[in-house]
């Protein structure tokens, strides 16, 4: 798949996921790749990306027979950012969606 229709979603995929709840890194990471074939280290990035755009905050939470974990959870600001782009992109992707489907159709 093109890299670059990759690129444009996945922090929207990344918000979406904190959405629903909490998670640590890995977690997501393991998540998505299970859905979309990404490069490992490819959402740390954009962990301290969202985090510094002040739409994350993270604590850390401590895990039976282990080091505690950084957990990532969406801030107000982040909610909101996810609604807006959500429905910019499913809007956007309706509309790339019709043009293609009138290619088939010529």
């Amino acid at each position: 798949m093109n890299i670059q229709y990759k690129k444009g979603v996945l922090e929207l995929c990344v918000l979406s996921l904190l959405k629903k709840r909490d998670c640590y890194g890995y977690e997501i990471s393991e998540y998505l790749s299970k859905h979309i074939d990404i490069a490992d280290g490819t959402v740390y990035p954009i962990l301290r990306k969202l985090k510094s755009e002040g739409l994350l905050t993270t604590y850390l939470q401590e895990e039976s027979g282990g080091p505690p974990r950084k957990y990532y959870r969406l801030t107000q600001l982040g909610r909101e950012t996810y609604e807006k782009e959500r429905e910019e992109y499913l809007n956007f992707a309706k509309r790339v969606e019709s043009l293609l489907e009138d290619d088939i159709n010529d």
